[in-house]
């Protein structure tokens, strides 16, 4: 049975919607491979480049005491590595920003902007700032920072020549992203139908060992909350998506 989806719930088609080169941006490492990694695998069997921007190394993670942070961040460095690899993503950029402490400040947004102003991406994929209540895992306070910071740096950052005048003297010059989606907020107004991609975001998450992302059961919870988006989406049974809010910026 299929249901029919909220008036303003539509779903993406690369044809109506064609995109050349996607940022994805978030906190920590898994972030991007929890919420859109199938996403991501299905642009990059279009063809589209995909890079992704990670605003923390990660080092509050894991649960072994007698680790250093710094080895900590080092692993989950190495693991986002092989989990963007995974899906066909092979730039990553780590911007260092402390882990658990992460606040939307100028500098963040002023470095993510440098990010974009060098990659020059028509959509830009960024955590929701708004806290999702009925998930609370979404709304970390690093995620609603970097959800924060990152769509500041969209607009009206990174297409304005006096915000961030160093990245002027960098030879950086602006640029406006056209589109952006918002993952894991409170509200979605389109699918992206990744049912064939569900393989590849297990490999991704499977990567992240040391926070239990390879856990045997995890494509049974990534295949129930792809089937749950779907329906909310009125695709077919069987069918598998991720939510976005998706608006225009340009």
């Amino acid at each position: 049975m299929t249901v029919s989806p909220p008036a303003s719930l539509r779903t993406w088609s690369s044809r109506s919607e064609p995109f050349e080169r996607v940022l994805a941006v978030a906190a920590h490492p898994d972030d991007i491979d929890f919420t859109c990694s199938a996403t991501v695998a299905g642009f990059v069997g279009l063809g589209i480049e995909v890079r992704y921007c990670i605003a923390t190394n990660g080092e509050a993670g894991g649960s072994d005491r007698a680790q250093t942070r710094e080895e900590m961040a080092q692993i989950r460095q190495d693991e986002q590595r092989a989990a963007a690899a995974s899906v066909g993503v092979h730039e990553v950029t780590f911007l260092g920003y402390p882990d658990g402490r992460l606040e939307a400040t100028i500098e963040l947004r002023r470095d993510i902007s440098r990010v974009i102003r060098r990659f020059r991406p028509d959509l830009v994929i960024a955590p929701s700032p708004e806290r999702n209540w009925s998930v609370i895992y979404a709304s970390h306070p690093d995620h609603l920072a970097a959800g924060e910071a990152a769509i500041d740096a969209v607009y009206p950052d990174a297409r304005n020549p006096f915000a961030h005048p160093e990245l002027l003297e960098e030879g950086l010059e602006p640029h406006t992203v056209p589109n952006l989606w918002v993952m894991a907020g409170p509200n979605a107004n389109l699918a992206v139908d990744t049912t064939e991609w569900l393989p590849q975001k297990v490999a991704a998450l499977a990567c992240h060992k040391s926070q239990g992302a390879d856990h045997p059961d995890i494509e049974v919870r990534m295949r129930e909350w792809g089937r749950s988006n779907a329906a909310t989406a009125g695709l077919p049974d069987g069918r598998l998506a991720e939510l976005f809010w998706s608006l225009p910026t340009g």
